[in-house]
Parts: structure tokens; sequence; C-alpha cells
């Protein structure tokens, strides 16, 4: 009997094993690179744009899957209590970044009650400008936007500057970065 673990152990394996063979680290966003400017939908005000959010402070970048993923909901609680005040008091803004619907984070930015921006990025072009996307058959239904293109698990700090000074880049968030390791980047 194949058991919910055996299912979690096999599609990490599955990705460690795209990751590898495809080299695909290689090309991800890197610690010197630029932040692309490029618009994403927030839930609540609409198109915003990251080269105007660096006008204010720098910007920290959570890519998850989707709402209705308990690790990516988990990681959001988590950032919510343990990283967003100390980035409000630094005057950096935390933006999560979703393929989702607008409409679907919406619900899940409300019903958490998140203080920090949750962006759409339906088209994946910011996701696919960075380098972190992979095709995940059948992601299509969650999103709902007709397109089955996730982000790895990623954070990207970028200065006021836009030149990006920290990445983490995993295959799930089922072992989540430390909010620490975030302040120390904007620190």
């Amino acid at each position: 009997m194949t058991t919910l673990h055996d299912l979690r152990r096999v599609e990490g394996e599955a990705f460690q094993h795209l990751w590898e063979r495809n080299s695909i680290w290689k090309r991800m966003v890197a610690v010197g690179d630029r932040l692309p400017a490029l618009p994403v939908y927030e839930t609540d005000f609409g198109p915003i744009h990251l080269n105007r959010l660096l006008d204010t402070g720098p910007v920290v970048l959570v890519f998850i899957r989707y709402a209705g993923s308990a690790e990516c909901e988990a990681l959001l609680r988590t950032y919510q209590a343990s990283l967003w005040p100390e980035l409000n008091s630094l005057d950096a803004h935390l933006v999560a970044v979703s393929p989702q619907a607008p409409s679907r984070l919406a619900d899940l930015k409300h019903r958490e009650e998140l203080g920090f921006l949750v962006a759409s990025d339906p088209r994946h072009v910011l996701i696919d400008a960075l380098n972190i996307g992979f095709a995940s058959p059948g992601a299509d239904v969650p999103l709902g936007t007709g397109r089955s293109v996730l982000p790895f698990a990623s954070v990207v700090v970028a200065d006021r500057s836009g030149r990006v000074r920290f990445v983490d880049v995993r295959a799930t968030w089922e072992t989540p970065l430390d909010a620490r390791r975030v302040i120390e980047a904007i620190r």
C-alpha cells in the first residue's frame, strides 16, 4: 500500500532529479542580478510595479504555489508573525507572489489577515524572468488561470537599487527558509 509519505518522497525525488538533470539552478535568479521592473497584480490594490516599491524600500519576494497548499499557507502565517513585523520596521516590502488567479489569492489574504502584499503573476511573467518556474501538469485547476506553471519555493531579496542581494530556491516548502535569514539579508 502506497502511503502519503511515499508519494511525497517520490515527488521530492522527482524534483531533485529534474533539478540535477537540467542544471536548472544555473539559470535561476542569482545574487547580483537586477530585479525585473515588471508589474504583478496585488489582490487588493491591482497592478503594482516592483520598481516603484523599490523607491520606498527593499523588496522581499516570497514565491508560493497557490492558496490551498498547506505548506504555502503555513509559511505565510509564519512570515506574518515572524518576518512581516521586522520588515515593516525596516521599511522593507514583503510581497507573496503566486501564479494563481487574484480572486483565489484574495480569499487567502483576507482569511489569514495577512498585512503584507499578496500578488498574482497569472501569466508567470515574473516567475519566468527569474527562471524559477516549472511545468506542473494539472496545476491549471487550483491556479484557475488555464496555465500549469508553478514556482519553486523561492525567496528573493532586492535592495533599493533593484540589485538582488539574497536568493533561496528550494524544490518544496517542506523545509522553509528561516525568517531570520531574510532579516539578515535586509540589514
